[in-house]
């Protein structure tokens, strides 16, 4: 998208391939860099998997564990770590993802014309994903009754429940979207304004600032769907039956 944008508008940053099947348009530079973060994160896994010990851990797992626990710790103050353990490596593998589709086009020094998450079809996409996630596990948790948190603590709350859910689904993309996007933008202006003997410098300084930008909305992401989770966990099935309530399964 924002190649597409530049494009139109004669920026440097050239537009993306583009792939069309069934009239489907895909831009093969976005599939191809998300294609390959998944592949770094994989390989980061398995790699962690096949050198884990119960020994003394070398420096890469001693910060592998540093940062399980923090987010162990995260999920257990926001839902219950028994209720929900999975959002652990979730919100993990999110992060990995999101850090490396972030830096990926930064660490490569425009080889990549953008980073993925500069396209706004795969935030958008990955917070579909998470929030369809999030909604399914109140359901299986709470049952029916996780549609009462709509109409809490009047019916009458339920169209703003509506807007609330639509203004998540586009803040959460947008957020990492808009900082990414500028950042490239920026990138293709202090090339194009400064002359070479001075955009070198100019563009390294921003590298590194954009570096900083795309950790943090990676871990804002990851933050976000957290708590989110933890807000629409829903009431303890406990809480339920001690009103007079039916409990549902866990």
């Amino acid at each position: 998208m924002s190649t597409a944008v530049l494009a139109a508008g004669g920026g440097a940053i050239r537009p993306g391939e583009h792939w069309d099947p069934l009239g489907i348009g895909l831009n093969l530079d976005t599939v191809g860099c998300t294609v390959a973060a998944a592949a770094v994160v994989l390989a980061v896994g398995f790699g962690v998997r096949a050198n884990i010990t119960s020994g003394v851990p070398g420096k890469f797992q001693l910060c592998l564990e540093t940062i399980t626990d923090l987010v162990r710790r995260q999920v257990e103050s926001s839902i219950g770590i028994r209720v929900a353990p999975f959002v652990v490596p979730l919100a993990i593998t999110l992060f990995t993802f999101l850090l490396v589709a972030n830096w990926l086009s930064l660490l490569s020094f425009h080889a990549v014309p953008e980073p993925p998450t500069a396209d706004v079809n795969l935030p958008c996409a990955l917070t579909a994903l998470c929030l369809v996630w999030v909604h399914a596990f109140g359901i299986r948790r709470n049952g029916l009754h996780y549609f009462e948190h709509c109409t809490r603590p009047f019916a009458v709350m339920f169209p703003l429940e509506v807007v609330s859910q639509i203004s998540r689904f586009l803040s959460l993309p947008l957020r990492l979207f808009g900082n990414m996007f500028a950042g490239t933008i920026m990138l293709q202006l202090i090339v194009n304004l400064l002359p070479p003997y001075a955009s070198w410098f100019a563009d390294g300084a921003w590298k590194m600032f954009d570096l900083f930008v795309g950790a943090v909305q990676a871990f804002i992401f990851a933050l976000l769907v957290i708590v989110y989770f933890g807000e629409f966990a829903g009431e303890e099935p406990a809480e339920r039956e001690s009103s007079g309530g039916r409990p549902a399964d866990p």
